[in-house]
């Protein structure tokens, strides 16, 4: 460096270390009018204006005018390391990503020693959410210069803290080689006096919450955020919040946008992703839940809690195999026996109801029972399972074991009714229907199902007809209760009526569907035939 670029500079400085940003970059132009191959003037304006794009109180973006001298300056020096570290840097905060970490590995392709670079590129992948690649990285940049690697010691930190399987000593040593190397890392002091600096903005937060608990969620909160914002961009928190305030006031595409924000700013930041993935899922986008729910079992996969939510979302996409692998991990992680009762339950339904495995149905329902074996609805469900298997005896055991828990209860009364039905003891059935009756004289499903005894195997229609209108009465949406009610009318010969009734059948089973429409409908013209 001549003597003229070193006054040059120094003049720069000065300037820089008042505040008086603009005029540095104006005495810099100025000199590179005069000397426009000097390097040293590029970088150093370049350098200008990255300062000024990352002061948190410049809402305008500068990283373009940097990138712009930074190439300058590597045209009269192509070799140059620094230059290629420098175009990076603006590339990641510009949020290009790939040219960042493509001019990072060109940097180090000059000066493979150079552990800043492997630092950044394992912060890229950290913002990817490749947390393998992010560890790779920090690692190596470590390896090359361990007491100047506060940052890369951090980084570890952080991604083992979200990791249940890393024992707590090694976070603790990571942790403790940030803290000691700090003062030897210049990079992260520049971090940190960034991050304390968002300090200042503790009043606009507090005075937020005492606005939101008077007056809820409004459009001036919304504004305050905004504002906010625009003086420190890179505030995670604020982006968390005025995420959330987008959601009160149902803009929901712009909560989306800020709360994928604050995960690209942090992305090993549980609450945005977990906050995104409600989102997707009071939005029924399925889809981006379940690649938000993934991440969110990557930095934490032993929560049964992110097993369970993305195994629903599966389920509801029809992806049945991964739901219930999920479901059988969050049983397995067990973080109380409750909450997996109820999972396991889930589990068995998944199984009885969507594959040909009843045994594995079974064993979900068992499981569940083991895990609380006061739950009436586990015996309810593994008797139901049973009777569907064949294996009556084990039901009947099933059920008349609930009773000894619950003797009152009309649920298990109906079921012990259809038990004794589909074995053919006619009288026991009515016996249990009526029972369930008895408990609840609202039950439909016991007024139809022994209004279906009565009309088939037993003949008496009027008795039929009672009940089925029983049924009706406690579930005028019930199609199955109509189309029944329409069989036993016809048998009286009013087939206007029967007409009637089988068509409100059609219409409410177009919802329920609850019967082949083509049985009814065949109904219908047999009337008239």
């Amino acid at each position: 460096m001549n003597k003229t670029t070193n006054k040059i500079e120094k003049e720069i400085d000065k300037f820089r270390k008042a505040g008086n940003i603009q005029k540095a970059i104006d005495t810099c132009r100025s000199a590179i009018m005069e000397d426009e191959n000097n390097t040293q003037l590029h970088i150093k304006l370049g350098d200008l204006y990255m300062e000024r794009h990352l002061d948190i109180y410049q809402a305008q973006q500068y990283a373009d005018e940097a990138i712009s001298e930074y190439q300058r300056a590597l045209e009269i020096c192509v070799h140059s390391s620094e230059i290629y570290y420098k175009i990076a840097m603006a590339f990641y905060h510009k949020r290009e990503m790939e040219k960042a970490v493509n001019y990072f590995k060109l940097a180090l392709e000059y000066n493979p020693k150079m552990s800043e670079a492997y630092f950044m590129i394992a912060e890229v992948s950290m913002r990817k959410g490749d947390f393998s690649e992010a560890s790779e990285f920090a690692k190596k940049a470590i390896s090359i210069s361990p007491i100047c690697s506060s940052r890369s010691y951090y980084l570890l930190y952080c991604i083992m803290s979200v990791s249940s399987k890393t024992k707590w000593y090694k976070k603790a040593i990571n942790l403790a080689a940030s803290f000691i190397t700090l003062p030897f890392d210049k990079y992260a002091i520049k971090e940190v006096t960034r991050q304390l600096s968002y300090m200042k903005f503790f009043p606009v937060l507090l005075k937020t919450s005492v606005m939101i608990f008077l007056r809820g969620f409004t459009q001036e909160v919304l504004d305050i955020y905004r504002e906010t914002i625009d003086k420190a961009p890179g505030f995670v928190e604020l982006y968390i919040n005025l995420g959330r305030v987008y959601y009160e006031l149902k803009r929901y595409e712009d909560a989306i946008c800020e709360y994928k924000m604050a995960i690209w700013l942090d992305s090993l930041n549980l609450r945005a992703y977990y906050y995104l993935c409600q989102l997707y899922e009071e939005q029924r986008d399925f889809e981006n839940a379940i690649e938000t729910c993934k991440k969110l079992i990557e930095l934490q996969p032993h929560v049964a809690d992110f097993h369970c939510r993305i195994a629903q979302y599966l389920y509801l996409e029809g992806q049945i195999d991964e739901a219930i692998e999920h479901y059988q991990t969050a049983v397995s992680l067990n973080p109380n026996p409750q909450w997996t009762s109820v999972v396991a339950q889930t589990l068995g339904f998944i199984f009885q109801e969507n594959t040909d495995n009843l045994d594995a149905a079974i064993a979900s329902y068992q499981t569940a029972y083991n895990l609380n074996p006061d739950d009436i609805d586990i015996y309810l469900n593994l008797g139901n399972v049973f009777f569907e298997k064949g294996a009556y005896d084990n039901a009947l055991i099933v059920y008349k074991k609930a009773l000894e828990s619950s003797p009152y209860n009309a649920r298990i009364h109906c079921n012990l009714g259809y038990l004794y039905w589909g074995k053919g003891n006619i009288d026991e059935a009515i016996k249990e229907y009526e029972k369930a009756i008895k408990y609840d004289n609202t039950y439909d499903i016991a007024y139809n199902n022994l209004g279906v005894i009565y009309l088939d195997d037993l003949g008496r229609v009027q008795k039929a007809i009672d009940l089925f209108e029983s049924a009706k009465k406690y579930n005028p949406n019930y199609a199955l209760a109509n189309y029944n009610l329409a069989r036993s009318i016809a048998l009286t010969g009013d087939k206007i009526e029967a007409a009637k009734l089988y068509q409100t059948a059609l219409d409410i089973n177009a919802y329920t569907q609850e019967i082949d429409p083509a049985e009814i409908e065949e109904k219908i013209q047999d009337l008239f035939s």
